[in-house]
């Protein structure tokens, strides 16, 4: 069967896009060639700065002839008085057949009419030519461009076509403006290497007849031949390379014929903090570092040359020269801010604006602090605890005007942490100021000293509660301050080091706050239900929690379990993780159907969602059957088991003795002596509702159990 090759040629792509146009290929082509009922042997997308292809092996000729049976309007549409109606012949006429074609079938909704159409399949290369401008365009990303005088838009100029049909030229027609790019098999060599046109004189041909003009078309390729060389140069200076993976597939996409080049500097930069001289290498110069088997920094760097490999030599002298300068920079400003103690930078943060409404970075601080005080009386620290925290708190944001920031930002409380322990500070102290940022994304590490923990949760819920407070609320795909990401950050942290909080109080005091400075609604309400749909997209899609189990322990519009779930969340995690667990074991299954049906049938009555003792709302002399008094003593016996659950958040003990007490439920309503719930007298229905609006009541310690889906 034959190939095709379509090879779209560009000035340099972002190499961003060039593995999300793989990507998007990947699936919109396959999707495409399927709906046109082709199945190919294989589809191949190649990417590099200079092109987009893709190769199909062994796609047919044509579509195959197809029949498919189309359905119409239903019979009592069709005719009337035995006549064909509008609706029928409009029908028959855009199927373009006949009243005789047509055929009345039963179908589980009534009888309709269908026809049955042949399709003759249409010649690939037509199909193919319709195609394949919407894959061109069809494309998405970030900045593209148009040029010339044309409409079209694309991320670089599209400069040439190769579409080839085996070893024909398929017609293809581009236009843009004034100008028609047309589908020819003349494409471009690598622009150093060989920079000639070459011709492709067979689809089959492509990759071979790149690689002999120094193109390596394939981004696998290219990936492993990049990590294979920079490893074997490491070698060669009794090292191994760091690589980083971004970095290795950004590097990917900016080479066509990659070499890996061996770089050096001088050894006395190695005395700059490690993380200093790898962002130089890795965030902006795009090289990278070498370490010894200890995992220390030799004075080496590899970088991925896309020119002559004969004159490596040359670039590396060059690569040289400029990390050497950016290393010496970073010297002179790590000595210059080491001069000077953490603290003495804290007046300059008064020149820091962190939001024109919002005060600058000074004020931030002072409100992390206050924050972080109340944190700390929450989790009952000791003076010691307090006073390292304070001080976490005061100096987490003082590298921020130091030298060394200003020149490299990512490094951000990297620096801080040096220069705590430079100034004097604490171990404590100086790794709360690194780790308060943590974590800064969804895949890094979390904070595990208290001190990061308590103020990397105080700065998160400041800036939440002072920009939603502004009325800056994200919406849809729009959070420009990363708000969900804060709270998702609070949540996990408070979380990860068990943490527990009471976010309630902390919302509401930061709320207070807030309004003592701004003349605004009170954020308080927002700021809770923006919290609470945190907290069930973290169960749901982290901890992989059912979602009518979410459901239950967050209540369904049920103000006391939102109030539950932000005044412990390490509680409202530990409820829903516990229900997966005995849903997953059966137990769940076990309690469900007489719980449920008990919670839902005491909605009827008016008792009280805390109520857990009987003889309070429930008369004896009003029982008519035993199962009645039967249920009253089970749940005596239930009520210290209830409450040293509820004490001890020991969720199996409450459990374990509503399974006990299943079988009388059970009784109560469908056993021998069952009752009627809803009777006639209403002293005894309300009597009856009590009962079961106290083992919902009881139930309610664990979870909202009407909302409960079996």
């Amino acid at each position: 069967m034959p190939d095709f090759l379509l090879e779209i040629g560009t000035e340099e792509l972002p190499a961003s896009f060039v593995d999300s146009a793989i990507s998007q290929w990947q699936e919109k082509i396959k999707n495409h060639l399927k709906s046109e009922y082709l199945q190919p042997e294989k589809i191949n997308i190649y990417g590099t700065p200079r092109r987009l292809a893709v190769l199909i092996e062994g796609i047919a000729d044509k579509q195959p002839d197809r029949e498919e049976e189309i359905k119409g309007p239903p019979v009592s549409a069709a005719y009337k008085d035995g006549q064909p109606t509008k609706a029928l012949e409009g029908f028959t006429r855009k199927q373009g057949v006949s009243m005789d074609e047509v055929e009345v079938k039963t179908t589980p909704k009534g009888d309709f009419i269908f026809v049955n159409k042949k399709f003759v399949g249409q010649n690939t290369p037509e199909i193919l030519q319709q195609l394949i401008p919407q894959w061109i365009t069809g494309l998405e990303g970030r900045r593209f461009m148009r040029w010339a005088d044309g409409d079209l838009r694309f991320p670089r100029p599209i400069r040439h076509l190769v579409a080839l049909w085996d070893k024909d030229i398929l017609p293809l027609q581009l236009p843009n403006g004034n100008t028609t790019m047309k589908g020819d098999r003349f494409s471009t060599g690598h622009r150093i290497l060989h920079p000639e046109e070459i011709t492709i004189e067979n689809a089959k041909d492509y990759k071979t007849s790149l690689e002999k003009a120094f193109v390596q078309v394939d981004v696998n390729e290219r990936h492993e031949s990049i990590k294979k060389q920079i490893q074997e140069i490491a070698q060669k200076v009794g090292g191994k390379a760091e690589i980083y993976p971004d970095l290795l597939a950004e590097v990917t996409n900016l080479v066509e014929y990659p070499t890996a080049i061996l770089g050096s500097f001088e050894a006395e930069f190695l005395q700059l903090p490690p993380e200093v001289i790898t962002t130089v290498m890795v965030t902006h110069q795009r090289y990278f570092p070498i370490k010894d088997e200890k995992g220390a920094l030799l004075p080496y760097f590899i970088t991925i040359g896309n020119g002559d490999p004969q004159k490596s030599d040359i670039i590396a002298t060059g690569n040289a020269k400029v990390i050497r300068a950016r290393l010496a920079d970073a010297q002179f400003f790590y000595q210059a801010d080491c001069d000077e103690h953490l603290e003495t930078y804290l007046p300059q943060l008064e020149n820091v604006t962190f939001q024109e409404d919002l005060g600058t970075m000074y004020d931030k601080v002072n409100r992390i602090l206050a924050i972080s005080q109340q944190i700390s009386e929450q989790l009952n620290l000791d003076e010691i605890q307090k006073a390292e925290i304070e001080s976490t708190a005061s100096l987490c944001k003082a590298d921020l005007v130091t030298q060394m920031v200003y020149e490299f930002p990512e490094l951000q409380g990297v620096m801080g942490e040096k220069y705590a322990l430079v100034s004097g500070e604490s171990a404590a102290v100086a790794k709360g100021i690194f780790e308060h940022y943590l974590p800064r994304n969804a895949d890094d590490i979390m904070p595990h000293t208290l001190n990061g923990q308590v103020v990397g949760i105080s700065d998160r819920l400041d800036t939440i509660v002072s920009i939603i407070g502004l009325g800056m609320i994200p919406s849809g795909s729009s959070d420009p301050f990363a708000l969900r990401r804060s709270a998702n950050g609070i949540i996990n942290i408070a979380w990860h080091g068990n943490l527990p909080i009471n976010l309630t109080q902390l919302i509401e005091q930061a709320c207070n706050d807030f309004l003592a400075g701004h003349n605004q609604e009170s954020p308080l309400q927002t700021v809770t239900d923006f919290f609470l749909q945190r907290i069930q997209t973290l169960l749901q899609d982290e901890l992989n929690i059912d979602y009518d189990l979410v459901n239950a322990v967050l209540g369904e519009g049920d103000e006391e379990y939102k109030q539950r779930a932000l005044s412990s969340v390490l509680d409202v995690r530990n409820r829903a993780l516990f229900l997966q667990e005995i849903r997953n074991n059966g137990t769940l299954g076990n309690i469900y159907e007489t719980v449920n049906r008990s919670t839902k049938l005491s909605k009827k009555g008016g008792l009280n969602t805390t109520e857990l003792v009987p003889e309070n709302v429930v008369n004896s002399i009003l029982f008519e059957s035993n199962s009645e008094e039967e249920l009253y003593k089970a749940l005596e016996k239930l009520l210290p088991i209830s409450q040293k659950a509820k004490a001890n958040s020991d969720y199996h003990l409450l459990t374990n003795a509503l399974v006990e007490i299943a079988p009388t439920i059970s009784n109560f309503f469908d056993g021998d002596n069952s009752v009627l719930v809803m009777a006639e007298d209403e002293s005894v229905k309300e009597n009856r509702l009590n009962l079961l609006g106290l083992l919902r009541n009881h139930s309610r310690i664990l979870a909202d159990f009407g909302a409960i889906v079996k």
